[in-house]
């Protein structure tokens, strides 16, 4: 036998195992990666991007764009891929600024040869969707005491205009919102909703009407208007069709009935300013062939209220949103830095998503969830922080650890690293509803099992003193260390995370939020 073969053919048997090591990452690689986390790091970048220079970081702002450039410049450095669009760090969503003219929209009636206007100046207001470029409208149906969604017949309310009943001096049922959901599925050209709120309160919604109001652009949620107006503005319609608001308000059944010979059209007019906002996005891919076409995606909200002006008594008029949330945003920045080092690349592939609009209304994760940059279907766990600089030391909240698998798989990660000091425990709020209320649960309601790491409120929760001195780096990087540690046993997993069937009909199938 050839001497050199030999030692070549012994080197290549040492290499092919020590190679596989390092494909899946040793036991020390996994340590020094976890390491780079450090309470150092975590203060000065939060510094960073919480600073005065910030401005606050509302959605849109200087602020936010160059927090989000902050955030790309880091994922590069770190050696990440651009995850955004035509091969850049970022996801542009739209956003529309609208002003609605007050004194030249109504919501008209016509009955009985007459044509009587509710004014949005003094009987009418708008509560959501969009406002049509052109005016809309149809037949009424009445709709009162519909306390199950599943009694709503769509068909009668198809391309009708829904004029809801509803007494809003009282607690609404819990199930007022499927209720609306479903009233929305069926497809009218407008939902009126006929309130009997105490004038004085009534008025005081009607004041803001004219200020400027930004949303998400694109297809809206609510894909018809959503409007308000007082009973006292539809007395003689209702009298018309031989009934009245009262009466329907008092049934002891459902009500859904077409109001005889009245026809009901909306007539809005605004103005409209358009822009994006950015979402920042960076992919570690995995290490296995086949398991890299799968994702954890990690994200946190980079943006924040911005500037306001100062309440009496003091001078602070930016809102730094330290805890709320640079700390979640830092939090994806050091993870990536982490997974990134040699040998802690774990099989499946990692999308580290900073997401703006967070604080108007999810809308830079919404706008990700219907529009992804990977298949939502290959993305197999979310992973929200949302605010995990301040409280207790040895504690945190991991909200919707009940619902999936990835509760279990957390606690079995938990104890094995004691060193931490770091306790992950159940929701305590269920009464919040948190689990709706950050940007994992556009993740979930497409189907993805979410844990959602959160510290909960505090003084200076949306307050100008949510400061970067206050928060407890050191502690948040014990959090951290624990999410790397999870994500690496959810990375390297044979089989991906797993709803507990119950949830999944809950949320998924069935949203009620």
């Amino acid at each position: 036998m050839n001497k050199s073969l030999g030692i070549t053919a012994l080197l290549a048997l040492m290499a092919a195992p020590l190679a596989a090591q390092m494909q899946r990452g040793s036991s020390e690689a996994i340590d020094r990666a976890a390491a780079t986390i450090t309470e150092a790091d975590v203060s000065r970048r939060i510094h960073i991007i919480a600073h005065d220079s910030m401005m606050g970081r509302d959605t849109p702002s200087r602020g936010l764009e160059l927090t989000a450039q902050y955030i790309a410049d880091e994922f590069k450095r770190f050696g990440l891929k651009p995850g955004g669009e035509n091969g850049t760090w970022f996801q542009r969503y739209p956003i529309v600024t609208v002003a609605l003219d007050v004194p030249a929209s109504h919501i008209g009636f016509m009955f009985g040869g007459k044509h009587v206007h509710a004014e949005f100046a003094t009987d009418a207001r708008r509560v959501s969707g969009p406002i049509p470029t052109a005016e809309i409208g149809g037949p009424a149906v009445v709709i009162a005491n519909v306390t199950e969604p599943g009694a709503i017949d769509a068909a009668a309310i198809k391309d009708k205009v829904v004029l809801w009943v509803l007494d809003t001096r009282k607690p609404s049922p819990p199930s007022l919102q499927a209720v609306a959901l479903a009233i929305i599925a069926g497809g009218p050209k407008a939902v009126v909703q006929v309130t009997n709120r105490d004038s004085t309160a009534f008025a005081r919604f009607l004041a803001g009407q004219s200020r400027p109001r930004t949303m998400l652009g694109g297809a809206p949620n609510i894909p018809m208007p959503l409007l308000e107006v007082h009973e006292r503005a539809v007395t003689e319609v209702f009298a018309s069709a031989g009934t009245s608001v009262a009466a329907a308000r008092a049934s002891t059944a459902p009500v859904i009935r077409a109001l005889d010979g009245v026809r009901v059209m909306v007539d809005m007019k605004a103005t409209s300013k358009e822009a994006t906002a950015p979402n920042t996005i960076g992919v570690l891919e995995g290490s296995d062939p086949t398991l890299r076409n799968e994702y954890i995606v990690f994200s946190a909200h980079m943006d924040h209220d911005g500037v306001k002006p100062p309440k009496p008594g003091t001078t602070d008029s930016i809102w730094n949103g330290a805890d709320d949330d640079a700390s979640g945003t830092i939090g994806i920045v050091e993870l990536a830095e982490a997974y990134a080092q040699a040998g802690a690349r774990p099989k499946r592939s990692l999308i580290f998503m900073t997401v703006s609009g967070e604080e108007k209304g999810l809308w830079g994760s919404r706008w990700y969830s219907e529009n992804p940059t990977v298949p939502v279907t290959d993305i197999v766990a979310n992973f929200n922080l949302d605010m995990i600089g301040r409280n207790w030391t040895d504690t945190i909240v991991v909200i919707g650890k009940e619902h999936s698998d990835l509760g279990a798989t957390l606690n079995e990660v938990n104890a094995r690293h004691p060193e931490l000091n770091m306790t992950a425990i159940d929701d305590i709020w269920p009464e919040e509803r948190f689990y709706f209320r950050s940007d994992h649960y556009n993740f979930a309601r497409k189907g993805v099992p979410i844990l959602f790491f959160f510290n909960g409120v505090h003084e200076d929760y949306h307050q100008p003193t949510d400061e970067p001195d206050k928060i407890d780096a050191e502690k948040e990087a014990r959090i951290l260390k624990l999410i790397f540690h999870l994500g690496q046993d959810v990375g390297n997993a044979a089989a991906r995370p797993q709803w507990n069937p119950e949830s999944y009909k809950e949320i998924v199938e069935q949203p009620t939020s």
